[in-house]
């Protein structure tokens, strides 16, 4: 029962590793085809982005009515519509959404390269070179995102959300492939480990008890017999 139970688990795990790997190339597929249409990745973005605001302010706002009469109801209402006023925007004029978002995501780039940059420099740890180039990096990004707003606006957050998108797929097919690797490698252990011959802790017990008691019963023998002579020479037969 334990071997068949064992055997669904590992088919569990290998299909459960195949939808991964699924879902990666989808996400492949849909940051691809961002990359190619950047102004319409942008506007999906902002979509998304809005309903997702939408949706937690409302569900934000249910936890709120639910906790009244406690000190995090004025604090979780106020989130709340704050989150609902955002999401209602962003759904009404995504395009100016888009020009905003930008430029936040360009000073967050500069600030964080700068305190990369400067921490970098001033810590000097084990990490110094990689997170000077991030720092570097960020930086550049920053100033070229400035350098081209608002007119790209429309561009910038899509090529960001598309190359999310890829990434993220890659690593989930990376990841899909390798946990079905594994657990076709456990399960061809398994296997090997149950054939002839390969259990050696069931299979060479036996003889390795009868090995041992034939060595006890020849070590008495030998014991007895060197006492014998010991006391007087041969025993005379009887």
């Amino acid at each position: 029962m334990s071997r068949f139970r064992a055997k669904d688990e590992r088919t569990r795990f290998s299909r459960g590793f195949g939808w991964l790997a699924a879902l990666g190339v989808v996400l492949v597929i849909a940051g691809v085809v961002g990359l190619l249409y950047t102004g319409l990745a942008t506007l999906t973005s902002m979509l998304l982005f809005g309903w997702l605001l939408l949706v937690g302010g409302v569900v934000g706002l249910m936890h709120a009515v639910q906790a009244r009469g406690t000190g995090f109801f004025w604090l979780g209402t106020v989130v709340a519509a704050l989150n609902i006023a955002a999401g209602a925007v962003i759904l009404v004029r995504p395009e100016a959404a888009a020009v905003s978002l930008t430029l936040f995501a360009a000073l967050l780039f500069l600030t964080g390269g700068v305190f990369r940059v400067v921490g970098s420099l001033v810590v000097r740890g084990p990490q110094f070179g990689w997170t000077l180039v991030q720092g570097v990096f960020g930086l550049l990004l920053g100033i070229l995102v400035l350098n081209a707003w608002p007119s790209d606006s429309r561009y910038a957050l899509g090529t960001f959300f598309s190359l999310a998108l890829l990434f993220d797929g890659l690593g989930l097919i990376a990841t899909g492939f390798g946990g079905r690797n594994v657990v076709g490698m456990v399960t061809e252990a398994q296997s090997a480990g149950r054939g002839p011959g390969g259990d050696a802790s069931s299979a060479g017990r036996p003889g390795t008890e009868r090995n041992a008691a034939t060595g006890h019963r020849t070590a008495a023998g030998d014991a007895a017999e060197h006492e014998d002579r010991g006391r007087g020479g041969d025993v005379p037969p009887h």
